[in-house]
């Protein structure tokens, strides 16, 4: 377990998979991954095959979600001969209001796999999906469903266990915080980030009760200088650890500790998604104040799928979910300002949630819960 995040190898049957028109007791039975060209009857020749995201409102560069999901359609890509710009590209969205027609012009255009990135872009994928039934979706982190609750055929639902690795860079923050008191800045409230939300702190709970943590949502994953002023309120009440899911407003949070460290105040940021060590680096040693991150392999699921569509099986009407099991979520491999207390606890904690020991809230519901068991 010292290298945190091994190459993740997710087949069909190492997720779990629901069908369209399936019951919870109906899995399909589970099948292989399709290598890239594999020559199957339904096979696509690689250089023919064409796939594009659309990005949510943060970006391409948010150094977080999207980023993470261009890095897995790039590497997809160049690895099985496409060229960026006619095999795969991505279509940058400014607003809300941007999904739908960015999406629609993929499929408009003959895009065979076309990707929506982010819950916020559910409503968009439901609308494309029902008007043009060859379409092939694939949504992260949203299920799309019918007016009846059934997945939709022609959508592939990507989900993680975010809860699993919050819990993990919970309990290094419950283990390192000096003022016993640390925050949670999300981007818009909602069922996902509340994964993220719980999840941490059930961690910081479990290894320091008497820990105090200050919860506090941007209503935005894309304003930098709202992030900064939620950080800038937090660690002027005391708090020293802060966990931020938000996205681009997330990068302010990593600005306010920044000027805060190089004038000498011991504060810390827990990065998302990605491993942020690098975002939270000031001075000419290369300190950082990124604590730890939670990552989460948004570039492996887009890999992975697109690799499956080109060869002949897309997964829609499929609720793929990547949890520790599938190593794709779980704490960054950078470990230089973790002490080894907090990374054997982690370690500890790590075996004990894989082995079902441990049942991580997701809800509020479940947190108070969580609690009452401590």
């Amino acid at each position: 377990m010292k290298k945190w995040l091994r190459t993740l190898t997710m087949t069909a049957a190492a997720v779990m998979t629901l069908a369209a028109c399936g019951t919870a007791d109906e899995t399909p039975p589970a099948t292989e991954d399709a290598a890239p060209g594999e020559d199957t009857e339904q096979a696509v020749e690689a250089t023919d095959f064409t796939v594009g995201m659309v990005t949510d409102v943060g970006g391409i560069d948010d150094k977080s979600f999207n980023q993470s999901a261009w890095e897995g359609l790039s590497q997809f890509g160049q690895e099985v001969g496409l060229e960026e710009g006619t095999g795969y590209r991505y279509v940058q969205s400014g607003s809300l209001a941007d999904f739908e027609p960015n999406l629609r012009n993929l499929v408009r255009e003959d895009v065979e796999l076309v990707w929506g990135i982010g819950y916020l872009m559910a409503d968009a994928v439901r609308t494309i999906a029902e008007q043009v039934e060859d379409a092939q979706i694939a949504i992260v982190d949203s299920v799309v469903t019918d007016d009846e609750g059934q997945p939709l055929p022609n959508v592939a639902n990507i989900t993680f266990k975010e809860h699993e690795g919050s819990f993990l860079v919970g309990v290094a923050a419950g283990l390192q915080t000096q003022g016993n008191k640390v925050g949670f800045v999300g981007g818009v409230e909602g069922a996902l980030i509340k994964k993220f939300e719980n999840g941490f702190k059930a961690g910081v709970k479990s290894v320091n009760p008497d820990a105090e943590i200050i919860v506090q949502y941007a209503e935005s994953f894309n304003d930098a200088d709202r992030g900064q002023q939620i950080a800038n309120t937090m660690y002027s009440q005391g708090v020293d650890v802060i966990y931020q899911a938000a996205g681009g407003t997330g990068n302010g949070v990593f600005t306010e500790a920044i000027n805060r460290a190089r004038n000498g105040e011991a504060v810390w940021v827990v990065g998302v998604d990605r491993d942020q060590h690098e975002e939270g680096i000031f001075g000419d040693d290369n300190q950082s104040v990124t604590l730890t991150s939670m990552v989460k392999r948004v570039d492996r699921a887009v890999y992975l799928v697109s690799e499956r569509t080109m060869s002949g099986d897309f997964p829609g009407g499929e609720i793929l979910e990547y949890g520790l099991e599938d190593e794709a979520v779980g704490i960054a491999p950078t470990t230089d300002n973790l002490t080894d207390e907090s990374v054997q606890a982690v370690e500890s904690y790590f075996g004990q949630i894989q082995a079902g020991e441990i049942a991580v809230p997701q809800t509020d519901e479940e947190y108070e819960e969580f609690l009452s068991s401590l």
